[in-house]
């Protein structure tokens, strides 16, 4: 993907309200052998892309100044409550340094599994995204998962064919995390209604054998 940005020469809290204000979003870039750089870019383009599930998880294009230079999207900040990014921040990227980067998962072919199909599971994703490490040449867009042939069960991280050189990060002790649950529905017992639970001891009154006089 690709996105143009703007030099940007000014920085403070001042100058960056009246970016703001002008519709250009205040950023930087920072990493690799340059210096880091104050940029800005156009707050609605901005908005657009970040809509877009690539423009998080791939290298992109920046044009600068003529030039074109191979960043990641770091960081987003967003205003609160209103529907407007206030900063955001690129790292430049090394073509022969590796990255870390989250990617998603995709998940598809459930609904023909023998798991939905035969034992009428409920299929529950339990991890969406994964972080990886590769050359840039390597990252994924996202990571494809086939569940067309899920049992019923658990799903494990070593179930899944990852990209052409492409590695997990794992944090914590767990080396095989669980990716996908497919566990049968749990059948559970109605609750009496409010008025079946005043009629219940009046009819059990009422059911009583009368004593003997």
């Amino acid at each position: 993907m690709k996105f143009v940005a703007f030099e940007r020469a000014k920085q403070g809290t001042g100058a960056s309200r009246r970016l703001r204000n002008s519709g250009k979003t205040p950023g930087i870039v920072y990493g690799g052998t340059g210096e880091p750089q104050l940029i800005e870019l156009d707050h609605n383009a901005l908005w657009h892309a970040l809509k877009k599930e690539a423009f998080h998880s791939s290298v992109l294009d920046m044009e600068l100044a003529g030039n074109a230079t191979k960043v990641l999207l770091r960081d987003v900040q967003y205003h609160p409550f209103k529907q407007f990014v206030l900063h955001v921040d690129f790292q430049r990227v090394d073509a022969k340094t590796k990255l870390h980067m989250k990617v998603p998962l995709h998940y598809s072919g459930e609904e023909n599994s023998p798991a939905v199909k035969d034992d009428k599971c409920l299929v529950s994703h339990i991890v969406t995204e994964l972080e990886v490490s590769c050359l840039p040449a390597d990252l994924p867009e996202f990571i494809a998962v086939d569940l067309s042939s899920l049992k019923k069960g658990t799903l494990h991280l070593s179930d899944v064919q990852l990209p052409k050189g492409v590695t997990v990060r794992l944090h914590g002790h767990d080396a095989n995390p669980v990716l996908v649950n497919a566990t049968l529905p749990t059948v559970g017992t109605e609750e009496p209604t409010a008025a079946e639970a005043a009629a219940a001891p009046a009819a059990a009154a009422g059911a009583a054998p009368a004593a003997k006089k």
